[in-house]
């Protein structure tokens, strides 16, 4: 039987948007598409001896033997470092192209997948949990969007289970796990409420994504991501690989004893881990360019549709009246990014879409938190924010909520283990 001429070319263009987004998502994009245009060279003598002084004080704060980060201001030049070794006590010395965990700057490459495959039609922002992970208990009127937006009021795994990963960093977690834990703590509001940082968002959005498109994770990001920007050296590693894959800065932490407190002697070599502790919330491994990459990109919008980008930015209330939590990312004041802490690692990436200024770091002790990474952005951020353009017209980052002294004073407070200052 002959098929009707209306139906054939039916399926004739429905066949052809399948191959035209197929194409799409495989198109290689420019991380700095739509940013001002980078300028060559450094950043001048005293301004990089700032910046070379931030990184090794915070070294000192975090209690790290390790310290890898970069400023890219296009009005001005660029500035990146490698400072100490890869072990405490060690003499290898760290370098610029090291990989380190990324920890929960995951989430925003999670939240951009979620996003690409909404302008492909697979999925909708607004799509129940419980379209895609039918019969789970617990996130009944939880949609994709408040999984990306923290505002779903599911409790945090991390914080559960944060003794457990320390004290057994190479046992598999199988991710239903790690969500049930999430979903089992006290609820801290009602789906859509408000802002609440938790990992669980992200397993469970990683759950909902694989079983929606019947693709696995590694693959979602390479295709939608990693190949698209030229990210060779990031990768999400396997459940069997526990050491981060390429030459990399041992990972430190310090244990808690039985009544929770920090440990800071001896100083334990969390290096093994393994990646379902954090997965696609916090299991990816990165370098320094990489990220730099990604932070661009994640800023300017360039891996999805103009409308998924404006609903990527559009932020709910998260703390002081200049932050503010989009969908996986955080607006601090002009820049858009990430802070992320996971066994082992410390790291942030923040990008202004306006000036272009990319700043991102990277430590090897992860005690300190999340917030310290954050404040060494934001003290890097402060300084170099300050450097004239080289260029009459060219534009330069606005003014920051916060103060070079302020993100100093965060770290301070902040630095559980801090090393003896190096003598002079």
């Amino acid at each position: 039987m002959r098929r009707p001429k209306r139906l054939h070319r039916a399926a004739l263009a429905a066949t052809a948007a399948l191959v035209a987004l197929a194409l799409a998502a495989c198109t290689s994009v420019n991380a700095g598409a739509g940013l001002p245009q980078q300028q060559p060279g450094g950043l001048g003598t005293e301004v990089e001896k700032r910046l070379d002084s931030a990184l090794t004080e915070a070294m000192t704060k975090a209690g790290a033997s390790a310290g890898i980060a970069g400023v890219w201001a296009p009005w001005a030049g660029s500035w990146t470092a490698a400072t100490g070794t890869t072990a405490l006590k060690g003499g290898t010395p760290v370098t610029t192209a090291m990989t380190f965990r990324a920890g929960q700057l995951t989430m925003p490459m999670s939240c951009t997948v979620l996003l690409s495959l909404v302008d492909d039609g697979k999925v909708k922002l607004d799509d129940p949990v419980t379209e895609w992970l039918p019969g789970l208990v617990g996130v009944t009127g939880v949609t994709l969007r408040e999984l990306c937006q923290n505002t779903s009021g599911i409790g945090d795994y991390a914080g559960q289970l944060r003794t457990q990963f320390l004290t057994n960093p190479t046992r598999s977690w199988p991710p239903l796990e790690l969500a049930s834990d999430g979903i089992a703590t006290a609820r801290t509001g009602n789906p859509g409420e408000k802002y609440t940082p938790s990992q669980t968002n992200g397993i469970l959005l990683g759950m909902a994504l694989q079983n929606a498109t019947g693709t696995s994770w590694q693959q979602l990001y390479k295709e939608r991501i990693f190949d698209r920007l030229g990210m060779d050296a990031t990768v999400l590693p396997d459940a069997t690989v526990l050491t981060p894959p390429g030459p990399h800065p041992v990972g430190y932490a310090a244990l808690p004893d039985a009544t929770g407190k920090t440990v800071c002697e001896p100083m334990h070599d969390l290096t093994r881990l393994s990646p379902t502790v954090g997965w696609t919330s916090g299991g990816v491994v990165s370098t320094l360019d990489d990220l730099r990459m990604f932070s661009q990109a994640l800023a300017s919008g360039s891996l999805v549709s103009e409308r998924s980008a404006d609903a990527q930015a559009q932020g709910v209330p998260a703390g002081a009246s200049w932050q503010r939590y989009g969908l996986g990312m955080q607006l601090l004041g002009p820049l858009r990014g990430a802070s992320g802490a996971i066994p082992g690692y410390l790291s942030a990436m923040y990008t202004d879409p306006a000036s272009g200024l990319t700043i991102v770091v990277a430590l090897n002790n992860s005690t300190a938190g999340a917030g310290f990474a954050q404040a060494l952005a934001e003290r890097l951020a402060s300084i170099v924010s300050k450097v004239p353009a080289d260029t009459k017209g060219a534009k330069v980052v606005s003014a920051l909520p916060w103060s070079e002294q302020q993100a100093v004073d965060t770290m301070t407070k902040a630095a559980a283990c801090p090393l003896p200052a190096p003598k002079k």
